[in-house]
């Protein structure tokens, strides 16, 4: 992904793919559920299921493509395996838009 200054009116064709990619990555009701809990901390697949009201197999779909975008990332312990947020930035994108729809 090519830097740009955050805030400036021109978009490269390769930024504005990418955003675009990003935001259909989040364009699901259940990545969003999947996402939100993660914001409580990391969780394995059955956490994830209970928290985002999906079963183990549709939120192991969903965290693939997940991984997939970089979104959130796995953490192994023995035979466990942990889902996180990638970084801040996927917290960051997630409040920020939880805020926008709250925001009327």
């Amino acid at each position: 992904m090519d830097t740009e200054t955050p805030g400036t009116a021109a978009v490269s064709a390769d930024s504005a793919r990418d955003l675009a990619e990003l935001f259909r990555a989040l364009a699901d009701p259940g990545r969003i559920r999947i996402v939100g809990a993660l914001a409580d901390g990391r969780k394995n697949v059955g956490e994830l299921a209970a928290a985002a009201d999906l079963s183990e197999s549709a939120v192991s779909h969903h965290l693939r493509g997940l991984r997939l975008m970089r979104l959130v990332r796995t953490e192994k312990e023995g035979r466990h395996v942990y889902y996180t947020m990638d970084d801040e930035h996927v917290f960051e994108i997630f409040r920020c838009g939880l805020d926008h729809v709250h925001h009327r």
